[in-house]
């Protein structure tokens, strides 16, 4: 069993836009749908779940109607935080799901996952356990405690970026948010730095540059371009 559990629960500040930045419509069509399809179409994927902004519930559920999101199977209710959304995903994805299933945690404004990053994933997911797609760091590296000014650079062949899918078996990443609770861990970045934060290993695997993350207005744009060199 393979499941995409789409995280949806923020609001988009950085974006500045009068709607939550997961449901800004981008040529007639909401970004989450543009998230969703990528995952309704893959042969891979057997079910979605979706941790949605309070309030708007409804609305996901009319656009998944619209647009014909025939996996979407569970809309969940997010945390004050993204850890605790993800773990209230998590949580009741173990209510119905087998234990060895796979499940991708997955950013809803990262509408252009491909095929090919969903595959490598559930493949090192199947292989390893867990695996966090990433891309080598191109740009040099300064360190800073300001923000201001810099003495110091970090190799930066020894980092990578992350994006998601992050790739867990179920039980393991049930386990990670259970010890998180019990240590009082409440608000890691990523489920990757949760899971490195309690001791564990993660398990990297390829990414791509266009999988791009829509937090700014200038993302948008980026991502506009992008499909219309799909179309062409």
């Amino acid at each position: 069993m393979n499941i995409a559990l789409i995280i949806a629960g923020g609001i988009g500040e950085r974006m500045k836009q009068a709607l939550p930045k997961q449901f800004i419509s981008i040529y007639d069509k909401p970004i989450i749908i543009y998230t969703l399809e990528k995952f309704q179409e893959s042969r891979l994927i057997d079910i979605i779940a979706v941790v949605c902004l309070s309030g708007w519930e409804e609305v996901l559920k009319a656009y998944a109607k619209q647009f014909n999101i025939t996996k979407l199977r569970h809309i969940i209710p997010p945390g004050k935080v993204g850890q605790e959304s993800i773990k209230n995903g998590i949580y009741e994805l173990a209510k119905h799901y087998p234990l060895e299933s796979n499940v991708l945690v997955h950013d809803a404004i990262r509408p252009n996952v491909t095929e090919e990053i969903i595959l490598k994933c559930l493949e090192v997911t199947n292989l390893k356990g867990n695996a966090i797609v990433c891309l080598p760091c191109q740009e040099a590296m300064l360190e800073t405690t300001n923000s201001i000014d810099s003495m110091s650079s970090y190799p930066r062949d020894k980092l990578k970026r992350t994006q998601t899918p992050q790739g867990f078996k179920l039980s393991f990443i049930l386990d990670l948010h259970k010890e998180a609770s019990s240590k009082g861990i409440t608000n890691s970045i990523a489920s990757c730095t949760l899971a490195t934060e309690l001791g564990h290993k993660v398990y990297i695997t390829k990414g791509c540059e266009t999988n791009i993350k829509l937090t700014t207005l200038e993302d948008i744009e980026i991502f506009k371009a992008l499909l219309k060199k799909e179309v062409r």
